[in-house]
């Protein structure tokens, strides 16, 4: 399937805030855990859907750090046979994303990303509690992100690096007033 076809069949969605994505963590953080144990160092519920009130695609993000010694090609290889598909990898740089929940026909009920990092990289906690604690900031990232879905449905890649600088932005003040 070429990438525009991809795109056609999982384009960009924006909906209203669910309680449910709550539930949908808490159920896939114990997955998690029971997959991986003692090589996870912190978990957290991060992006849109952690944000209540916040208007998100329906997909549950989900940090995943692992212990500085960890072998990260044996913990993907788990969450591989766990049901989770690498979207990207870069081992040697301590970064992985990997999905689930995309199937043959479009979106399954509960769709995940998992950002699998090693232990350290804080940016999305950052940018996640400034919006909870910035109202203002969160309608202002709400309102790029429908801007953002008019010109770029159909292409995930263009939608979030268009995000980029604003989430930059936005975590640079964080840090600054810390």
């Amino acid at each position: 399937m070429s990438k525009e076809e991809l795109w056609r069949l999982f384009p960009i969605e924006l909906v209203e805030h669910q309680d449910v994505w709550e539930d949908y963590y808490k159920e896939e953080e114990e997955n998690l855990l029971s997959t991986l144990g003692d090589a996870i160092s912190r978990i957290d519920h991060i992006g849109s859907t952690s944000v209540p009130g916040l208007l998100a695609k329906p997909i549950v993000d989900i940090l995943l750090q692992v212990r500085p010694n960890t072998d990260m090609k044996r913990i993907v290889e788990e969450l591989e046979s766990a049901g989770w598909f690498v979207m990207y990898q870069d081992i040697s740089g301590g970064e992985v994303d990997l999905s689930k929940g995309y199937t043959e026909d479009g979106f399954a009920d509960k769709v995940y990303h998992l950002h699998l990092k090693r232990l350290g990289d804080w940016d999305e906690l950052v940018f996640r509690d400034y919006l909870e604690g910035h109202p203002k900031v969160a309608a202002d990232y709400a309102a790029l992100k429908l801007d953002l879905l008019s010109k770029f449905k159909y292409n995930r890649p263009a939608y979030t690096e268009a995000k980029t600088d604003f989430i930059r932005n936005v975590v640079k003040r964080a840090r600054n007033d810390e």
